[in-house]
Protein backbone atom coordinates (compact mmCIF):
# COMPACT_ATOMS: atom_id res chain seq x y z
CA UNK A 1 0.00 0.00 0.00
CA UNK A 2 1.46 3.48 -1.05
CA UNK A 3 1.82 6.40 1.65
CA UNK A 4 -0.48 8.09 -1.03
CA UNK A 5 -3.13 5.71 -0.21
CA UNK A 6 -3.03 5.92 3.31
CA UNK A 7 -3.30 10.08 3.35
CA UNK A 8 -6.34 9.84 0.75
CA UNK A 9 -9.02 12.26 2.80
CA UNK A 10 -6.96 13.06 6.10
CA UNK A 11 -7.19 16.42 7.13
CA UNK A 12 -4.65 18.32 8.25
CA UNK A 13 -3.57 21.99 10.04
CA UNK A 14 -0.07 23.86 8.83
CA UNK A 15 0.97 26.73 10.63
CA UNK A 16 3.88 28.75 8.88
CA UNK A 17 1.78 27.16 5.94
CA UNK A 18 1.57 30.43 3.93
CA UNK A 19 5.86 29.99 3.11
CA UNK A 20 8.75 28.53 2.51
CA UNK A 21 8.66 25.18 4.27
CA UNK A 22 5.07 25.39 5.79
CA UNK A 23 4.17 26.15 2.09
CA UNK A 24 6.28 23.00 0.87
CA UNK A 25 4.42 20.89 3.48
CA UNK A 26 1.10 21.99 2.35
CA UNK A 27 1.61 21.36 -0.86
CA UNK A 28 2.99 17.78 -1.02
CA UNK A 29 -0.17 16.80 1.39
CA UNK A 30 -2.12 18.35 -0.77
CA UNK A 31 -0.43 16.31 -3.56
CA UNK A 32 -1.48 12.84 -1.40
CA UNK A 33 -4.64 13.71 -1.40
CA UNK A 34 -5.24 15.43 2.44
CA UNK A 35 -7.53 18.38 2.72
CA UNK A 36 -5.37 21.30 4.41
CA UNK A 37 -6.02 24.49 6.55
CA UNK A 38 -3.16 26.60 5.59
CA UNK A 39 -2.19 28.73 8.97
CA UNK A 40 -0.39 32.36 8.81
CA UNK A 41 -0.22 35.26 10.58
CA UNK A 42 -1.16 37.42 7.95
CA UNK A 43 -4.96 36.49 6.85
CA UNK A 44 -4.55 37.25 3.23
CA UNK A 45 -1.14 35.11 2.75
CA UNK A 46 -3.06 31.93 4.12
CA UNK A 47 -6.82 32.48 1.89
CA UNK A 48 -4.04 33.20 -1.11
CA UNK A 49 -2.03 29.86 -0.44
CA UNK A 50 -5.30 27.62 0.07
CA UNK A 51 -6.38 28.77 -3.37
CA UNK A 52 -3.68 28.15 -5.33
CA UNK A 53 -3.90 24.56 -3.21
CA UNK A 54 -7.23 23.87 -4.57
CA UNK A 55 -10.77 25.00 -3.59
CA UNK A 56 -11.37 21.96 -0.67
CA UNK A 57 -8.64 24.11 0.98
CA UNK A 58 -9.02 26.54 3.49
CA UNK A 59 -7.02 29.86 4.90
CA UNK A 60 -7.16 30.84 8.19
CA UNK A 61 -5.27 34.29 10.04
CA UNK A 62 -3.66 33.19 13.24
CA UNK A 63 -1.31 34.45 15.87
CA UNK A 64 -0.19 30.78 17.33
CA UNK A 65 1.24 33.16 20.32
CA UNK A 66 -2.38 33.80 21.31
CA UNK A 67 -4.63 31.25 23.18
CA UNK A 68 -8.20 33.34 21.73
CA UNK A 69 -6.52 33.11 18.28
CA UNK A 70 -5.98 29.78 18.75
CA UNK A 71 -9.59 28.75 20.00
CA UNK A 72 -10.15 30.30 16.89
CA UNK A 73 -8.12 28.51 14.92
CA UNK A 74 -9.81 25.13 16.46
CA UNK A 75 -13.45 26.35 16.14
CA UNK A 76 -12.73 27.19 12.20
CA UNK A 77 -11.40 23.89 11.71
CA UNK A 78 -14.55 22.07 13.47
CA UNK A 79 -17.15 24.27 11.40
CA UNK A 80 -15.63 24.66 7.92
CA UNK A 81 -13.88 21.22 7.60
CA UNK A 82 -16.18 18.93 9.29
CA UNK A 83 -13.86 16.87 10.54
CA UNK A 84 -11.42 16.41 13.26
CA UNK A 85 -7.89 16.92 11.43
CA UNK A 86 -5.79 13.78 11.92
CA UNK A 87 -2.21 15.67 10.94
CA UNK A 88 -1.43 18.73 12.89
CA UNK A 89 2.11 20.16 11.51
CA UNK A 90 3.91 22.63 13.89
CA UNK A 91 5.73 24.92 11.48
CA UNK A 92 5.34 28.55 12.30
CA UNK A 93 8.50 30.37 13.04
CA UNK A 94 10.21 33.59 13.73
CA UNK A 95 13.79 34.72 14.27
CA UNK A 96 15.04 37.79 16.13
CA UNK A 97 18.88 37.60 16.03
CA UNK A 98 21.26 39.18 18.53
CA UNK A 99 23.98 37.99 20.48
CA UNK A 100 23.21 37.23 23.77
CA UNK A 101 25.30 40.76 25.50
CA UNK A 102 22.91 42.65 23.21
CA UNK A 103 19.51 40.78 22.52
CA UNK A 104 16.90 42.91 24.31
CA UNK A 105 14.10 41.51 26.43
CA UNK A 106 11.58 41.89 23.61
CA UNK A 107 13.68 39.99 20.93
CA UNK A 108 13.63 36.96 23.47
CA UNK A 109 10.21 37.49 24.57
CA UNK A 110 8.77 37.48 20.65
CA UNK A 111 10.43 34.44 19.56
CA UNK A 112 9.65 32.43 22.67
CA UNK A 113 6.18 33.32 21.76
CA UNK A 114 5.93 32.20 18.44
CA UNK A 115 8.08 29.19 18.16
CA UNK A 116 7.34 27.41 21.53
CA UNK A 117 4.34 28.85 22.95
CA UNK A 118 2.78 28.45 19.52
CA UNK A 119 3.64 24.64 19.22
CA UNK A 120 2.22 24.08 22.97
CA UNK A 121 -0.85 25.97 22.29
CA UNK A 122 -1.74 24.72 18.39
CA UNK A 123 -0.80 20.50 20.04
CA UNK A 124 -2.77 21.27 23.32
CA UNK A 125 -6.04 22.94 21.22
CA UNK A 126 -5.85 20.20 18.37
CA UNK A 127 -5.22 16.94 20.80
CA UNK A 128 -8.35 17.99 22.98
CA UNK A 129 -10.24 18.27 20.12
CA UNK A 130 -9.31 14.92 18.55
CA UNK A 131 -9.38 13.36 22.30
CA UNK A 132 -12.66 14.92 22.53
CA UNK A 133 -13.85 12.95 19.17
CA UNK A 134 -12.28 9.93 19.47
CA UNK A 135 -10.05 10.60 16.45
CA UNK A 136 -6.23 8.99 15.95
CA UNK A 137 -3.85 12.14 15.26
CA UNK A 138 -0.37 12.48 14.27
CA UNK A 139 1.29 15.93 15.66
CA UNK A 140 4.23 16.85 13.86
CA UNK A 141 6.39 19.92 15.34
CA UNK A 142 9.38 21.57 12.68
CA UNK A 143 12.44 22.16 15.05
CA UNK A 144 15.77 22.89 13.84
CA UNK A 145 19.55 21.56 13.89
CA UNK A 146 19.97 24.70 16.02
CA UNK A 147 18.54 23.10 18.95
CA UNK A 148 20.98 20.04 18.64
CA UNK A 149 24.22 22.21 18.38
CA UNK A 150 23.37 25.90 18.82
CA UNK A 151 24.38 28.89 16.91
CA UNK A 152 25.67 32.35 16.85
CA UNK A 153 23.37 35.32 17.50
CA UNK A 154 20.69 33.07 17.99
CA UNK A 155 20.24 32.13 21.67
CA UNK A 156 16.08 33.06 21.80
CA UNK A 157 15.64 31.02 18.71
CA UNK A 158 18.23 27.65 19.83
CA UNK A 159 16.68 27.89 23.04
CA UNK A 160 12.80 27.44 21.44
CA UNK A 161 13.96 24.95 18.67
CA UNK A 162 15.74 22.55 21.59
CA UNK A 163 12.44 23.36 23.27
CA UNK A 164 10.26 22.05 20.80
CA UNK A 165 11.87 18.95 21.21
CA UNK A 166 11.62 18.80 25.17
CA UNK A 167 8.05 19.28 24.51
CA UNK A 168 7.77 16.75 21.47
CA UNK A 169 8.75 14.05 24.05
CA UNK A 170 6.92 14.89 27.11
CA UNK A 171 3.55 15.51 24.66
CA UNK A 172 4.00 12.15 23.08
CA UNK A 173 4.41 10.04 26.07
CA UNK A 174 0.91 12.24 27.83
CA UNK A 175 -1.05 11.02 24.36
CA UNK A 176 0.56 8.02 23.29
CA UNK A 177 -2.62 5.92 25.26
CA UNK A 178 -4.99 8.46 23.54
CA UNK A 179 -3.77 7.35 20.20
CA UNK A 180 -2.23 10.25 18.86
CA UNK A 181 1.47 10.44 18.21
CA UNK A 182 3.98 13.00 18.62
CA UNK A 183 7.04 13.67 16.50
CA UNK A 184 9.16 16.32 15.20
CA UNK A 185 11.53 16.92 12.47
CA UNK A 186 14.81 18.71 12.41
CA UNK A 187 16.11 20.47 9.22
CA UNK A 188 19.92 21.47 8.92
CA UNK A 189 20.29 23.99 6.25
CA UNK A 190 17.71 24.41 3.56
CA UNK A 191 17.13 26.55 0.59
CA UNK A 192 14.95 29.30 1.47
CA UNK A 193 14.71 32.81 0.16
CA UNK A 194 16.57 33.91 3.36
CA UNK A 195 19.57 31.80 2.35
CA UNK A 196 19.75 32.06 -1.44
CA UNK A 197 20.24 35.74 -0.61
CA UNK A 198 24.04 34.89 1.03
CA UNK A 199 26.77 35.59 -0.92
CA UNK A 200 27.94 32.53 -3.14
CA UNK A 201 31.27 32.31 -1.22
CA UNK A 202 28.78 31.56 2.17
CA UNK A 203 26.80 29.09 0.59
CA UNK A 204 29.85 27.14 -1.06
CA UNK A 205 31.33 27.24 2.45
CA UNK A 206 28.42 25.94 4.46
CA UNK A 207 27.78 22.96 1.87
CA UNK A 208 31.52 22.37 2.45
CA UNK A 209 30.67 21.35 5.91
CA UNK A 210 27.66 19.07 4.64
CA UNK A 211 28.30 15.69 4.35
CA UNK A 212 26.28 15.10 1.34
CA UNK A 213 27.49 18.66 0.13
CA UNK A 214 24.28 20.36 -0.67
CA UNK A 215 21.67 21.94 0.64
CA UNK A 216 18.32 20.37 1.47
CA UNK A 217 15.26 21.78 0.03
CA UNK A 218 11.67 22.72 1.33
CA UNK A 219 10.28 19.26 -0.19
CA UNK A 220 12.83 17.00 1.77
CA UNK A 221 11.22 18.18 5.10
CA UNK A 222 7.60 17.76 3.46
CA UNK A 223 8.61 14.40 2.27
CA UNK A 224 9.10 13.51 5.99
CA UNK A 225 5.81 14.98 7.09
CA UNK A 226 4.22 13.00 4.79
CA UNK A 227 6.00 10.11 6.34
CA UNK A 228 5.00 10.99 9.48
CA UNK A 229 1.37 11.77 8.68
CA UNK A 230 1.14 8.81 7.69
CA UNK A 231 0.36 5.29 9.04
CA UNK A 232 3.55 3.66 7.70
CA UNK A 233 4.46 5.28 10.66
CA UNK A 234 2.15 4.16 13.34
CA UNK A 235 4.35 3.13 15.85
CA UNK A 236 6.84 6.13 15.83
CA UNK A 237 6.57 8.71 18.48
CA UNK A 238 8.34 10.59 20.41
CA UNK A 239 10.89 10.71 17.41
CA UNK A 240 13.19 13.35 16.42
CA UNK A 241 13.95 12.77 12.24
CA UNK A 242 17.17 14.58 11.52
CA UNK A 243 16.94 15.68 7.40
CA UNK A 244 20.23 17.47 7.54
CA UNK A 245 22.34 15.87 4.73
CA UNK A 246 24.30 14.37 7.48
CA UNK A 247 25.46 17.93 9.30
CA UNK A 248 26.12 17.53 13.39
CA UNK A 249 24.92 13.78 13.44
Amino acid sequence: MSISSLLVGKTAVVTGGANGIGKAICSKLVEHGVKVCVVDLKKENAIETAKLLGKENFGFGCDVSKLKEVESLKEFVSKNMNVTPQIVVNCAGITQDSTILKMSEEQFDNVIAVNLKGVHLITQAFARLAVANNTPASIINVSSIVGKVGNFGQTNYAATKAGVIGHTKSAAKELAKKNIRVNAIMPGFIETDMTSAMPPKVLEQICKGIPMGKMGKPEDIADAVVYLGSDMSKYVTGSIIEVTGGIFM
